[in-house]
């Protein structure tokens, strides 16, 4: 199916409309009023694709609902009581130390935000599945197929996530005439599920080849296997029963090219810049725009991953003020010795290999063009008059940004304060190095918040398939994988690639390794809990968890109230 330039002013007029209006979808089901249904409203082919879209500009939002519980409850970040700001009840220390509640409010925003999505996504499937009269919109036996195809890819996404957070669910596929949900299913019953969803709908999906340019924020055949792998990848975790081997299978045919036809970008960022959309390492990306919707660019991801005032270093001013909520956990302590601890330390664990093009300070170079991926130490720029001075935060001291936990304040570089106190609930706006993944260029920019959203990446397919064969006992098989990837942060020749005998690769290496590529991703969780150090772990101020139910959270108390059909997840 191909989009006209007509579909595509849809797709950005339902992502417009959409995005404004999703503070009051909140529920399974939507209540028709008046005489509008899908019985009348379809009668245009402009509008199935309008009744298509709908699910996705939803999918895109929900980028969002599980972020922060990925990564917070992870070694990756944290959002600590910066001297008052970001206590919020507790609710962030609570999320580090994996003591959630099911008041916390998260517990529920995630459940209802990605069911919200499987209800529309299962809405606009029977609208699509109901035509008959193909005719009548101008729409062949093949582009319906497609349409259901892609939906039903969508729905898995959204259940491979709910598996992932909470095991335990309902699995929705009928949504008009329905009035209650179901009972929930077994995780291995989910799981059968999602595989059978995945595998039925590939056959009529596009390859990202025969799409073309047409294929931004299209599910295809190589995205929809990737979910596949995905699945495959945490089957032990989540039914007990591994999938490795068959793992391996997926990722080889799509690196081989039997879904489509993706290659490794040769810079970093490219997979993330504002010309994304064309890149040949996106699987499936969720188109953006300034004058849209970009809801990694918002406060609940990246906006407020910097430090006040940033806006100033970055020259972007078109959203006002940041906030540094999110910041990678240190590896440093307060007298900026390392940290012993095995877990954690994101940035130390950069610095390993310290020739990664990755590690220089993020600069805006004009031209639609940046280098480096941290901010650290100063952050100098030239104010109205010219001078060049460096940002300062808002608890009136220059902000000099270090890989430690404390009150610094002034403390000038090179200096330990006399405090020597370090934990989520004792840091200023100058503690924890923040990861700029995504380019803020400045204000005057033509291409400033311009990158579509990478959901999947084929670098995640080379390290699914290296931890794959690392399992299996091929560690030379694994670092010629990751080294096909990690070849571009580092000069030719580099010593920081790894030993083709594989003997630089360990369980903590894979780990680290999984750490440093997908970096501030929305994944660190699911990767610890596959390696079995979620609950068992310890990093900086996090001790180990006394047993391992906190693996899935909490059904939240609101979902409850309105579900009296669920059962809460054990330990809870």
């Amino acid at each position: 199916m191909k989009f006209t330039q007509t579909h595509k002013n849809i797709l950005v007029i339902s992502i417009l409309v959409g995005g404004l209006s999703l503070g009051s979808c909140t529920k399974l089901e939507e209540k028709p009023y008046d005489i509008i249904t899908s019985k009348n409203f379809l009668q245009t082919k402009d509008d199935v694709i309008r009744d298509f879209l709908r699910p996705f500009e939803h999918g895109y939002y929900t980028i969002q609902s599980t972020y922060a519980p990925q990564e917070n409850s992870s070694d990756e970040l944290m959002t600590p009581n910066r001297q008052g700001d970001w206590f919020d009840g507790g609710i962030f220390q609570r999320m580090h130390n994996h003591t959630w509640t099911k008041t916390d409010d998260y517990t529920s925003n995630m459940w209802n935000d990605l069911y919200q999505g499987i209800a529309l996504a299962t809405n606009s499937i029977e609208d699509i599945e109901a035509i008959t009269d193909l005719g009548k919109f101008n729409m062949t036996a093949a582009e319906q197929a497609d349409f259901i195809a892609e939906l039903k890819t969508l729905r898995a996404w959204f259940y491979i996530r709910l598996l992932d957070t909470y095991r335990n669910i309902e699995i929705i596929t009928k949504v008009k005439g329905e009035n209650k949900g179901k009972e929930q299913s077994t995780p291995q019953e989910t799981f059968n599920f999602i595989e059978s969803e995945l595998l039925q709908a590939v056959p009529n999906l596009p390859t990202n080849t025969a799409l073309g340019a047409n294929g931004l924020g299209r599910w295809t055949k190589g995205a929809a296997m990737s979910l596949l792998s995905r699945l495959y990848l945490n089957a032990k975790v989540y039914t007990g029963q591994d999938k490795f081997a068959q793992c391996a299978t997926v990722c080889q045919d799509i690196i081989d090219g039997k879904y489509g036809t993706y290659n490794i970008e040769s810079r970093w960022d490219a997979p993330f810049d504002y010309n994304n959309g064309t890149s040949t390492e996106n699987l499936f990306a969720f188109p953006s725009s300034f004058g849209y919707t970009h809801w990694q660019y918002t406060s609940g991801m990246y906006f407020w991953s910097f430090p006040v005032n940033t806006p100033q270093y970055f020259g972007f001013t078109d959203f006002g003020n940041m906030n540094p909520k999110f910041s990678l956990q240190p590896g440093r302590d307060i007298n900026d010795v390392e940290l012993t601890t095995a877990l954690g330390k994101p940035f130390v664990k950069f610095q390993k290999y310290a020739d990664d093009v990755r590690l220089k300070k993020y600069k805006n170079l004009g031209g639609s063009k940046r280098e480096g991926m941290f901010l650290f130490r100063y952050l100098p720029y030239r104010n109205a008059s010219g001078n060049t001075v460096n940002v300062e935060g808002t608890k009136g001291y220059t902000l000099y940004i270090r890989d430690a936990v404390g009150y610094f304040l002034n403390t000038p570089p090179g200096v330990a304060p006399a405090d020597k106190e370090s934990n989520m609930n004792h840091a200023d706006q100058n503690s924890g190095i923040p990861s700029v993944k995504y380019p803020w260029y400045p204000s005057d920019d033509a291409n400033k918040i311009a990158s579509n959203y990478a959901e999947i990446r084929l670098a995640e397919i080379y390290y699914a398939l290296a931890e794959c064969k690392y399992r299996a006992g091929d560690k030379a098989g694994a670092s010629v994988l990751l080294n096909r990837v990690r070849s571009r942060y580092y000069p030719a020749g580099s010593p920081s690639l790894y030993k083709t005998d594989g003997s630089s690769l360990t369980d903590q290496e894979m780990l680290d390794e999984w750490g440093r590529e997908f970096l501030t991703e929305g994944r660190r969780r699911t990767d610890l809990i596959r390696w079995g150090v979620f609950t068992k772990g310890i990093w900086w101020d996090k001790q180990p968890d006394a047993d391992n139910h906190t693996e899935i959270f909490p059904i939240g108390e609101n979902v409850l109230n309105i579900n009296p059909q669920l059962k809460q997840n054990p330990g809870y």
